[in-house]
């Protein structure tokens, strides 16, 4: 079953784009939802409720609804079949920004104000002060938006063109037919595509059991 299946479909190159993929939408999610959280408890501003109240309203929303007008807009820019076309709906996320906000707004106003007074620019701030603080909760959420890039299927099945540029996912769908079912070579290819998450959860075991914890409750 493992020598079918890695004849069957080029495995540890699906395994390779996955992990890129993955590793770039977390990313990006992690940048944009950083610097919305931060925007948004560093200033008051019109309509920063009505942003707020935005950013939540998109969250319900779901991709389904928005897939139609994203492929064609990447059909329109040429990227069907490169793997930016994944990556690029998921350049920012609702739920990042509004778990990061959460976390953010309980950090004390005190040392921010502390930092304008000595002088620190905005983003120094950010960088010198908040984050080194705050790096517990982000690697919790970007665990979280790891795993969750990793196991998605609906889109990547749409923009990719063939196996090569394909992740993991797709992959293991190539085992399931209409006639048979390969399932003894889609449980083995299914259990080396676990192994990056295993090395992953063996390395940050007790991170990723707080994310679950704090992320759920939240």
């Amino acid at each position: 079953n493992y020598v079918y299946a890695l004849q069957e479909i080029p495995l540890f190159r699906m395994l390779g784009n996955s992990v890129v993929v993955s590793l770039s939408v977390m990313a990006c999610q992690l940048v944009t939802s950083v610097l919305t959280a931060y925007a948004l408890i560093r200033w008051d501003f019109p309509g920063k409720k009505l942003v707020y109240g935005l950013l939540t309203l998109t969250w319900l929303v779901p991709f389904q609804a928005i897939m139609v007008p994203n492929y064609v807009q990447v059909n329109a820019w040429g990227l069907k079949g490169n793997p930016l076309a994944i990556i690029l709906p998921y350049l920012a996320s609702a739920f990042a920004c509004i778990s990061m906000y959460q976390s953010f707004n309980s950090f004390p106003r005190a040392l921010l104000d502390a930092a304008r007074l000595e002088g620190r620019s905005e983003l120094r701030t950010l960088f010198c002060i908040v984050l080194p603080n705050m790096k517990s909760t982000i690697a919790s959420l970007g665990i979280l938006l790891f795993i969750n890039s990793w196991n998605e299927y609906m889109w990547p099945m749409l923009v990719v063109n063939g196996q090569e540029s394909a992740p993991i996912q797709i992959g293991l769908k190539s085992f399931l037919g209409s006639d048979t079912n390969s399932w003894g070579s889609l449980m083995a290819a299914t259990t080396i595509s676990c192994i990056p998450i295993l090395v992953l959860y063996l390395f940050m075991q007790k991170r990723i059991v707080n994310s679950f914890m704090k992320w759920g409750i939240k």
